[in-house]
């Protein structure tokens, strides 16, 4: 069992401490933004004029999963494959996932502009493929059921108080859940907030989106439910709300942009602290100086080991023994500039 198994189980039966904070690298941004999304290929003194080729961006991930702190590492289908050609997750604790949607609200690479429309449904990644190397379901014995790759996924969807455009994305999310349920594939849902102007006040767009979330899955029993949500962080009566209103839905927030380092440490501390059990983390971590230093000091901040503004401080040093040069000043790294975060900054 991985641990994210474990750390669920205990979640889901009222057991839940600061340690089963579940934290998750998302390295799919290649179904994104693409070849960017690899982050740039850093000197020591800060500098660079390229950004990672693909073979420096998986010796990344491999890095981050030896280093055994993260509960999963989400990537893309194909980088997945080579990944396990690797054998990186073979002895491995953390679980690996796939991106098994993408939908258009992502697409964001350089010049383009799909995202200024209302988010349309599309999969590119097979789940027979991904699961067995098959392209359809293999035969009911064991070892032709035997996992190849992973079983675990992501499903984004993005409302926008659009009839047409919720429909279709509901539509969509109906027919991966038939496909997932009938091969075996476990899936967690991420919302993204809206990608267009939706007329609705912005005080009470939080709240739109939890009742769409809650809304889309009414009509989804156990079996087919999501393993954990992840949403944007919108504050934390939004998340306050969503995280009581029923402790069987495991409530996770995205990472968002890479703003500063404190931004980081400020929002997994405030997402543990009003009802969160799970953070997915993709630029924050992606584009540190020290991933892997990144990664162990998110982790000191969500089991309450050390407060955001401390671990600020902590961060830069270490990165003066590793002689690696800080993007931005310590005061500057120090300070809170994502808005939704000031109101309750520790």
């Amino acid at each position: 069992m991985k641990r994210l198994d474990q750390k669920l189980a205990r979640i889901r039966a009222g057991k839940y401490k600061p340690t089963d904070f579940i934290i998750a690298d998302a390295k799919d941004g290649d179904m994104g933004p693409s070849l960017t999304s690899s982050g740039p290929k850093r000197d020591k003194d800060g500098n660079w004029t390229r950004y990672r080729t693909r073979g420096e961006f998986l010796d990344e991930i491999a890095a981050i999963v030896k280093q055994d702190i993260v509960d999963v590492m989400l990537v893309s289908a194909s980088n997945l494959e080579l990944l396990n050609e690797r054998k990186v997750f073979q002895k491995s604790a953390v679980q690996p996932a796939i991106r098994a949607n993408d939908t258009t609200c992502i697409w964001r690479m350089r010049g383009a502009g799909y995202h200024h429309s209302p988010s349309r449904p599309f999969r590119s990644a097979s789940l027979p493929r991904v699961m067995y190397g098959a392209t359809r379901a293999p035969g009911n014995s064991p070892a032709s059921r035997r996992i190849k790759g992973t079983d675990l996924g992501l499903y984004s969807m993005t409302f926008n108080n659009d009839i047409e455009a919720d429909i279709r994305s509901l539509e969509a999310f109906a027919a991966f859940r038939a496909e997932a349920s009938a091969l075996g594939f476990r899936y967690f849902l991420e919302v993204f907030n809206p990608n267009v102007d939706t007329r609705i006040d912005p005080n009470v767009l939080p709240h739109y989106i939890n009742d769409a979330i809650l809304r889309a899955l009414a009509g989804v029993m156990k079996a087919d439910r999501p393993q954990f949500l992840k949403i944007a962080y919108n504050g934390p009566k939004a998340l306050e709300e969503l995280a009581s209103f029923d402790p069987s839905l495991v409530v996770g927030v995205l990472g968002g942009g890479a703003g500063t380092t404190r931004d980081a440490f400020e929002l997994i501390h405030q997402a543990e602290r009003y009802g969160a059990r799970v953070a997915l983390f993709g630029r924050k971590i992606n584009l540190a100086e020290s991933p892997l230093e990144m990664v162990a000091m998110l982790r000191r901040v969500a089991i309450g080991d050390v407060k955001p503004k401390e671990a600020v401080k902590a961060y830069h040093a270490t990165l003066k023994k590793l002689g690696i040069k800080p993007a931005r000043a310590l005061e500057e790294d120090s300070a809170v500039t994502e808005s939704v975060l000031e109101e309750a900054a520790a």
